[in-house]
Parts: structure tokens; sequence; C-alpha cells
């Protein structure tokens, strides 16, 4: 499958928001630049790796299903 060069530029902006998205929330999450080689997917890898994981506290109600619905816990 060949895709046109239309679908390939808009392809090629989908991935440069997400670098773009990705290196804002670095910036806000560690206060530094990211390392400017990498790209949007490196950056949301590093993230994740990096931030430890919440707790979360399931909320019990009558017309919820118990999976649909968590809050971080309350410290």
């Amino acid at each position: 499958m060949q895709l046109n060069p239309e679908a390939l530029a808009r392809m090629d902006g989908r991935k440069e928001r997400i670098a773009r998205e990705a290196a804002a929330l670095w910036r806000e999450v560690f206060g530094q630049t990211p390392d400017p080689a990498a790209d949007g997917s490196d950056l949301l890898d590093a993230l994740m790796q990096r931030l430890e994981p919440k707790h979360y506290e399931r909320l019990n109600r009558p017309h919820l299903r118990d999976a649909e619905l968590v809050f971080p816990r309350r410290r």
C-alpha cells in the first residue's frame, strides 16, 4: 500500500505535533529542556518510566460499573 503525499504530510504534521506536546509536558514536569534529538514517542516513554505510579481509590456508585470511575487517592 502506498500513501499519497497529502496523507504523508498529515502523518508528519501529527508526529511533529506529538513531539511539541511531549516536549512541553517534559518541561512542565521536570523543569528542563528535553533532549532535542528525542522524538515525541521517546519523550513520552521516558516520562512514563520516570514518574512514580499513583495509587487510586475506586468509588462505588449504583449507576456506574466498578471499573468506570477512579480518582487519585487522597492523602
